[in-house]
């Protein structure tokens, strides 16, 4: 009888221990998530920070990669780098491929304060990003014009395009030894910029009255001709009878370069009209 009492303490003893130990491993194992939980938590926090300090592209030259869809850029006929840099009065230049420089253009975050300057591409310099000044409504300042003129004192010439087809909005302008040959823009609430007239070019594509949207060859109910909208299609066709189709770059047999991912001029960002008092 004595050695099954004792038999029994020792056994409530052992389920004890085995009880406390469960329970003090438990305990470490909240301890451990809670711990790569905080960690976890402060690295999303800290991670943008780091990157921006830290921001590192390939720098291994590629093949020219396309771009052009939802994007804005410019067709500068140059092949000087440099000067193209210096006359947008971007800052915090670094080289970067084909690859990461439009990976940071088209990054939802990097993308807000950056372009990608192409290397040369048969006599044309890109500019790709959309902190370019646009035209897009005329609430806004128009910085977009300026912009040209100046880039038109330096260079030939300068062509300016944007595509944002979720908001209906298209855009095409064409700078020749200082001047505004066209500038046109239509958005959701119509034309918002038109300068100088429809070039030989458009009126190929039908794209020669911007009143409403439908097909050609009927009329209106204020007896006015329905043309086709613009689409993405037309101004890629548009890009390539004035300079290059930035989106079948990736096709051509193009050697390797490389570019640059700058920062843009803060003097950029969108402006609202004053009204007047």
């Amino acid at each position: 009888m004595p050695g099954t009492a004792l038999e029994a303490n020792w056994g409530c003893s052992i389920r004890a221990l085995c009880l406390n130990q469960c329970g003090i491993t438990a305990v470490l194992f909240v301890v451990i998530l809670l711990t790569l939980g905080t960690v976890l938590v402060a690295a999303v926090h800290i991670a943008p920070r780091m990157a921006e300090g830290r921001l590192v592209f390939g720098v291994e030259p590629d093949r020219p990669a396309g771009f052009g869809y939802r994007m804005t850029w410019l067709a500068i006929r140059s092949r000087d780098t440099a000067a193209v840099i210096d006359a947008l009065q971007l800052s915090h230049a670094q080289a970067a491929n084909w690859a990461t420089g439009l990976g940071t253009v088209y990054e939802r975050d990097l993308g807000e304060s950056h372009v990608f300057v192409s290397p040369p591409v048969n006599g044309w310099t890109f500019v790709a990003g959309l902190p370019l000044p646009a035209p897009v409504s005329r609430r806004f300042v128009d910085k977009c014009t300026p912009l040209l003129i100046s880039l038109g004192d330096t260079f030939v010439e300068v062509q300016y395009f944007s595509s944002m087809p979720a908001l209906d909005y298209f855009a095409w302008a064409r700078m020749i030894e200082g001047r505004v040959v066209r500038a046109f823009a239509i958005g959701d609430e119509g034309v918002i910029w038109n300068k100088g007239r429809p070039t030989k070019e458009e009126k190929a594509m039908g794209l020669k009255l911007f009143e409403f949207r439908g097909l050609r060859g009927r009329k209106g109910d204020a007896g006015s001709e329905i043309v086709l909208y613009p689409t993405e299609d037309h101004l890629m066709e548009l890009a390539a009878k004035w300079s290059i189709d930035p989106t079948g770059l990736g096709r051509t047999e193009l050697p390797p370069g490389l570019g640059v991912v700058a920062r843009t001029p803060l003097e950029w960002r969108p402006e609202r009209l004053r009204r007047a008092a």
